[in-house]
């Protein structure tokens, strides 16, 4: 297969190049003097809050928290975590279906001027994948594409969503925007939820991060987790890429979205994942690259502000660290994955993935971890059922 770039001057279309308004709902600025001068009295404070708020985040992600409270968030995280989570970890698989792209994104591995073959999966293909996913036990299924290209399209998508329902009870999808209506017509074909990540919340950082194609419209991509839920899906995943900006308005931005989702549309569930930039083909490094103790810092914030909060971890993350916030903040996580295009019934022809994963475990390893800890694996959850009976 040769190798495929988009060309350059063809890479989909534009969005304007001016600098987007942050909306009102999601900025975060108010609250950057606490999270980055927090004393410990606003930490003691916000763990002792019984309504947290963005005060409360802002305190637990401070410099203060991370230098003198990481054990105290840590226990009263864990007791969240159980008392809503109990000891479960919801567990899924991710399959991509094409990594043709003709965004211009710099971190990402599938950006349309890296030079690598390029793959999608035939109908046939497909239900193979599936089949193998299923083989292992899996009732939840995560689908990805790059960008709306001719070669994976709406109808190419809502195929595939339809073919994954009639095997699993949960289907989620982390692909290109699409309309209210599209999202609808997926939700009609066994749709269960989307993922869509903003990458950065910062409008200027955006654009520059962005350099051409669909996905530099901010503003679309902001309202796309809306229009979703608004579509009839019945979950949204948020998330920004670690790594891009400063971490701490990402993340009270991140927090701000969530909940004004949670308030939009009271009947939805959101949930929150936390990637981390990883190497990917392009070698991009990222400007505010995120440690692990922040990272871990992070995951027991939102625990302690989102008690309630689906939290997902990925295979980005090394198997050390996935085992140790297991259950202490992470109650969902990915596991067996794939980067490349397919890879489950056969090794993948390419071998570029969309970054390099970390926890790299056959399936009977990590479930063997998670039981060393007294976690109970769970690959299916009550969603499924309220969908069999709608």
């Amino acid at each position: 297969m040769p190798e495929t770039t988009v060309n350059s001057g063809d890479k989909g279309a534009q969005a304007d190049d001016r600098v987007a308004s942050i909306p009102d709902w999601v900025d975060p600025r108010p609250w950057l003097p606490m999270a980055h001068h927090a004393t410990a009295d606003d930490v003691e404070r916000a763990l002792c809050a019984v309504s947290p708020d963005e005060n409360t985040l802002a305190a637990l992600l401070s410099p203060v928290a991370a230098a003198s409270f990481m054990e105290h968030m840590a226990r009263k995280a864990q007791m969240l975590t159980r008392e809503h989570f109990g000891r479960t970890i919801g567990l899924y698989v991710p399959l991509y279906l094409s990594d043709y792209c003709c965004n211009g994104c710099v971190y990402c591995g599938f950006a349309a001027d890296r030079h690598q073959q390029r793959r999608c999966l035939t109908p046939g293909e497909i239900r193979s994948e599936l089949a193998a996913i299923e083989r292992e036990g899996f009732e939840e299924i995560l689908l990805l594409t790059g960008e709306r290209m001719p070669q994976a399209d709406f109808a190419y998508l809502r195929a595939a969503v339809a073919e994954a329902a009639r095997r699993f009870h949960l289907v989620t999808i982390e692909v290109f925007p699409m309309t209210t209506d599209e999202y609808r017509q997926l939700a009609a074909a066994g749709c269960t939820g989307v993922s869509i990540y903003q990458e950065t919340y910062d409008p200027a950082r955006y654009l520059e991060l962005h350099r051409w194609g669909p996905k530099r419209d901010y503003t679309n991509r902001l309202a796309t987790p809306g229009r979703a839920l608004a579509g009839g899906l019945r979950t949204a995943g948020l998330g920004a890429l670690l790594g891009l900006n400063d971490p701490q308005f990402e993340m009270l931005a991140l927090y701000r979205h969530a909940r004004h989702l949670q308030r939009t549309y009271w009947q939805a569930g959101v949930a929150l994942a936390f990637p981390r930039i990883r190497p990917q083909a392009g070698n991009w490094q990222p400007p505010n690259p995120v440690g692990e103790r922040a990272l871990l810092q992070i995951l027991l914030a939102f625990r302690i502000v989102c008690p309630d909060m689906p939290l997902n971890l990925s295979t980005r993350e090394r198997p050390g660290f996935r085992d140790g916030v297991a259950g202490l903040a992470v109650n969902k996580m990915s596991i067996g994955s794939r980067t490349t295009v397919g890879g489950y019934a056969q090794d993948a022809e390419n071998g570029i993935g969309q970054f390099v994963i970390s926890d790299d475990r056959e399936i009977d390893a990590f479930l063997a971890a998670l039981s060393g800890k007294g976690l109970q694996p769970v690959f299916k959850n009550s969603e499924s059922v309220y969908r069999n009976a709608s």
